[in-house]
């Protein structure tokens, strides 16, 4: 819950750290807002990568949609624990928030050009609103929260230097290529470790696992929505249940088993180290990407079903049993690092994993991945039964 409990924000507090074992600390109305924005991006993206698929050119998009969902995932991610050790709720913050939500949509409208045309522009300036917001808090905490100077002008500094570098970007040839992204998004990541490597900030991680829990509901959601939105399609256009209807069922169950398997671990327990909280906290980029995929790959499976794609049958499939296969996994690694797990509970996932890969070549891949990713739940609800700390 925000610090302040009135209904206007106060206009002015001072920044300082709040305590990691703080009591009731839910996310704010602020929090929740701001996701509900950003979901426009993830939308976007999934949109644009389904366009990408159906119309034949895996690659690019799929290229394009790792490009794209870094941004998304860093910017929302970046937001998220600097909230959580510094959410005064005051005017200042209020407003700073509002424009990192500004740049969001931003960047969401420039997805479609990025992924069909490969242009960049629109993207990397909302992305640069975005992070010059989070600059601004980052000063504010350097500021007041002496105890954590170091730190906040780490990030201050790291993340101001890197829009300079991303605006320069579209000035080379080809945006730079794949070779500048990747370096880019390199220092991205090391300026947390960086910063933290200082004094280190405060996280609360009853907090984190909300939030993080709470944007994969989202997305999740995303993609029980694109099933409706895909057979909704399909019988406008008279395809017939009897091509579609497996392909949607099957993706229903592969969503119902995932959101299960993700919210069946008890994820604030497993937060207790920086470490920790970073391998966290950047696996997360894996499992909201491929959730959001699953959506969209969904869609194009249903199409695919109905009056075909420019895609193959193997590859059709590929576009959702990798994802989903890659969901499993990352949700397995996460919580593996921290849990002692048992030698059934701990060789489930991977296996599902692969049964999930392998069904790629069957000829009804969709309803058989359901049916793997329901078996796995089954076999986890059986194996926690008689030990529920594995």
């Amino acid at each position: 819950m925000s610090q302040s409990t009135n209904t206007f924000s106060t206009w002015y507090r001072p920044m300082l750290a709040r305590p990691a074992g703080e009591e009731h600390r839910p996310a704010s109305a602020l929090e929740l807002f701001f996701d509900l924005c950003f979901v426009v991006a993830v939308a976007q993206a999934s949109s644009a990568f389904e366009h990408e698929m159906l119309s034949g050119r895996p690659g690019h998009g799929l290229l394009g949609y790792a490009f794209v969902f870094f941004a998304i995932w860093w910017a929302w991610m970046n937001f998220t624990w600097f909230a959580s050790a510094y959410d005064t709720d005051d005017v200042p913050y209020r407003l700073m928030t509002l424009i990192q939500i500004i740049g969001a949509l931003v960047m969401a409208a420039g997805i479609t050009e990025a992924l069909e045309h490969g242009d960049f522009t629109v993207i990397t300036w909302g992305y640069v609103v975005m992070r010059l917001a989070m600059v601004s808090q980052w000063l504010r905490a350097a500021v007041t929260d002496r105890a954590r100077r170091r730190s906040a002008s780490r990030y201050a500094v790291g993340i101001l230097f890197l829009q300079g570098c991303w605006l320069a970007r579209p000035a080379l040839p080809a945006d730079g290529g794949t070779v500048t992204f990747a370096v880019l998004a390199a220092m991205e990541l090391a300026v947390p470790v960086w910063a933290e490597r200082a004094e280190g900030t405060t996280w609360h991680p009853q907090h984190i696992a909300e939030r993080y829990g709470l944007f994969t509901l989202i997305v999740l959601g995303e993609s029980v929505m694109a099933a409706g939105l895909a057979v909704g399609a399909a019988l406008d256009t008279h395809q017939g249940l009897g091509a579609v209807l497996p392909v949607a069922l099957g993706g229903l169950l592969t969503v119902f088993a995932l959101w299960w398997m993700y919210f069946a671990q008890d994820a604030p327990r497993r937060l207790k180290t920086q470490r920790t909280a970073m391998w966290w906290g950047y696996g997360h980029y894996v499992v909201f990407a491929a959730a959001a995929a699953v959506g969209a790959a969904l869609a194009v499976n249903v199409a695919h079903a109905g009056d075909g794609s420019a895609l193959t049958d193997v590859q059709a499939a590929a576009v959702y049993t990798v994802p989903v296969a890659l969901f499993v996994l990352c949700v397995w690694l996460l919580h593996r690092r921290t849990a002692r797990l048992s030698t059934a509970s701990d060789a489930l996932p991977p296996v599902a994993a692969l049964a999930v890969l392998c069904s790629t070549v069957t000829p009804f891949p969709v309803p058989a991945t359901g049916v793997i990713v329901a078996l796995l739940i089954a076999g986890l609800v059986v194996v926690r039964r008689e030990n529920p700390d594995a």
